[in-house]
């Protein structure tokens, strides 16, 4: 699926979120301290992640179509003084942009998503990029104890991203054929489809408004529906806050068979 995102409005998003990154970061006591929503890393482990990542994928996006994942070589540890990290930080978001830039989001790059509804491109690895960084953004703040929402144009397209990226696959669902309705307050929805020829996600019409679904796709075709903030669905699909956080109709149920779905298996 598309991006509502301008490939320029994906590269000045990942910055803004880099940055507010690298200032929760900055504001913590410690870096030792854990991660709420990811326990199983400190701080500092995160802030490696993100900077490690984000070379990586430089070194990826530049060695253009390929049939594995490059990674940087020679690239600088992640330097555990405070005063030095954030300039490494820094400077692996900068690779990785400046890596964007030279490529441009049309030309082909490797990914880890082969049978989903995103194309092998830098464009759709500079989307997904955004959604990584704008969720481990979170994950600081929320170590820090100032968690804030997602952007609201971050998160509309998150949703979308993560239902046609993480999700979308030509896997057999291994249960009865059903569908997952994401609402966003902000007026937009999307239908998640799972059956025998895997799962699809699509944009449907928001509640209330024209309908824009196919006919076989009617409003009470769902067997889930979740509503809330585009920012709430984001933080909700990668488990950083729980069901009850949004307003959840139908048999959630599903949500804990589409997270134990293994379409590879």
């Amino acid at each position: 699926m598309t991006t509502t995102l301008t490939f320029p409005v994906l590269l000045r998003l990942i910055d803004e979120r880099s940055t507010a990154f690298r200032a929760a970061v900055a504001s913590a006591p410690s870096l030792d301290v854990q991660v709420p929503t990811c326990p199983e890393w400190t701080l500092f482990d995160l802030a490696q992640h993100i900077g490690e990542g984000r070379r990586d994928w430089a070194a990826t996006v530049a060695a253009g179509p390929a049939p594995a994942k490059s990674a940087a070589e020679g690239a600088p540890a992640a330097p555990r003084e405070r005063e030095a990290l954030p300039a490494w930080l820094a400077e692996s978001t900068e690779q990785l942009l400046d890596a964007l830039r030279k490529a441009g989001p049309d030309r082909g790059c490797w990914t880890w998503w082969g049978a989903s509804q995103s194309p092998q491109t830098c464009g759709a690895v500079a989307r997904h990029q955004l959604q990584q960084i704008a969720v481990h953004t979170y994950d600081a703040q929320v170590t820090v104890g100032a968690p804030e929402p997602l952007p609201d144009e971050v998160a509309l397209d998150g949703v979308e991203e993560f239902l046609s990226t993480c999700v979308a696959t030509t896997g057999a669902w291994p249960h009865k054929p059903t569908a997952f309705d994401f609402h966003a307050t902000e007026g937009h929805s999307w239908r998640l489809t799972v059956d025998g020829d895997g799962a699809r996600s699509t944009r449907i019409s928001a509640p209330g408004t024209t309908p824009v679904a196919a006919a076989d796709e009617g409003p009470n075709a769902a067997g889930v529906s979740v509503r809330g903030t585009a920012s709430e669905l984001v933080l909700f699909v990668y488990d950083r806050i729980p069901a009850d956080s949004l307003q959840i109709e139908g048999d959630a149920g599903l949500f804990d068979l589409l997270r134990e779905w293994d379409p590879e298996e």
